[in-house]
């Protein structure tokens, strides 16, 4: 494959993007709540498709796989 026929990078977040929000508006329409994460609160909540959100799980563990490993070794 040569290198013109590639896409670049921004055009493949959009293209991310567009299908996290598609899958998002699918589920409303469903009636499925979406289970989102919120880094700032490091929360795990299920949304339902009026808005509301319930609380699903706190976070397990902290740090990057890497850092705990090498912590216990």
């Amino acid at each position: 494959m040569e290198r013109e026929n590639y896409i670049t990078d921004e055009m493949v977040v959009k293209r991310a993007n567009a299908a996290v929000r598609l899958e998002l508006e699918k589920l409303k329409a469903m009636d499925i709540p979406a289970v989102i994460y919120d880094p700032k609160t490091q929360i795990v909540y299920y949304e339902y498709s009026d808005g509301t959100r319930v609380e699903a799980a706190k976070r397990l563990r902290k740090g990057r796989y890497s850092e705990r490993i090498a912590k216990e070794a």
